[in-house]
């Protein structure tokens, strides 16, 4: 299966001030040098603890943030350093839906407005009745009605509203979405019929998906291959089933070991991690993750671990395996 968006040694720095009174600036390092790789028509699942950077890498996927350094390559093109023709393009095929799509909404705005602004944007050469006839389409494809066209934000709830953000997504026919923590904050009997929805729509499209979340359960239902991130680090990346069933990395352990069981008579250790996560504006030397882990070694506090192949496209990094 091809690449279609491919992330090559990527950080992304913050300058923060170090007290109120002082002009010393640290460094957070959200993302540091991550490697990654999205295929077509694939859900890539990415999955962490909150601040571990996964929402800035999506952000600097559709340009929404630059990177400090490192290459993004789409359809082996370097987006990094597209010029503003091929950059319009590039908005086109890759699109983002976001966790809350109530705070990406203008609130002034119809849902008829919201989503032909986009054709409006990209198809000028379309008249304003077929522009509309698409934006029925749409939202009978999300599983709303044509008589919520005219109805605003405010009047839908939130499983509708990220409907809505759905919508707006795939109107321009993307080939890459970037969805943030889509159903976080959606009940969960409605965050399956979201995640359903995803499926259909990526069934009909051949969209690929970059699925960023913090619950493995969520991502175990989605993805075909999952990236674990730590403190601004790919850790651990393997298909679904690998994963799952063999994780080697200490993080994906515990993060497993956490996920609800499945079935009441399934046995299951709970991996209790101790301590809090570090800063990443002062990220501990050697392996980032060793200030929690219980095989910690005196390697691991010194040098950091590369991701590395270990077997059936299953990456780690990690000194003791």
């Amino acid at each position: 299966m091809e690449s279609l968006l491919k992330v090559s040694q990527v950080k992304k720095d913050f300058n923060i001030n170090s007290g109120l009174f002082t002009r010393n600036k640290k460094v957070l390092k959200a993302v540091d040098s991550v490697d990654l790789e999205v295929k077509n028509r694939e859900t890539f699942g990415l999955v962490g603890e909150s601040g571990c950077g996964k929402s800035t890498l999506g952000k600097m996927i559709v340009k929404l943030l630059n990177p400090t350094s490192g290459n993004i390559y789409y359809n082996g093109k370097d987006i990094t350093q597209i010029k503003k023709k091929e950059f319009m393009q590039y908005t086109r095929d890759v699109q983002m839906i976001f966790q809350d799509p109530f705070s990406s909404f203008n609130p002034r705005q119809r849902v008829l407005d919201i989503l032909m602004e986009p054709l409006d944007i990209h198809n000028k050469s379309l008249s304003k009745e077929k522009k509309r006839d698409i934006v029925m389409e749409l939202l009978e494809q999300v599983g709303l009605t044509t008589n919520h066209a005219n109805r605003y934000p405010h009047q839908f709830s939130g499983g509708q509203r990220q409907r809505i953000g759905i919508a707006r997504a795939i109107c321009l026919n993307p080939k890459l979405i970037v969805c943030d923590e889509p159903v976080s904050a959606l009940d969960v009997s409605i965050q399956s019929q979201i995640m359903n929805l995803l499926k259909d729509i990526q069934k009909d499209l051949g969209i690929s998906y970059l699925f960023i979340a913090h619950d493995l359960g969520v991502v175990k239902h989605i993805s075909d291959r999952i990236g674990v991130m730590y403190l601004g680090n790919i850790v651990e990346t393997a298909s679904k089933e690998s994963l799952f069933k063999n994780p080697l990395h200490p993080y994906t352990q515990a993060l497993i070991s956490s996920v609800p069981r499945e079935h009441p008579e399934e046995k299951k250790e709970r991996i209790v991690l101790n301590g809090e996560i570090p800063s990443p504006s002062d990220p501990p030397r050697g392996c980032k993750f060793h200030t929690r882990c219980q095989l910690v070694q005196d390697i691991c506090k010194k040098v950091q671990p590369i991701l590395e192949m270990k077997k059936d496209n299953h990456k780690v990094a990690c000194h003791l395996i």
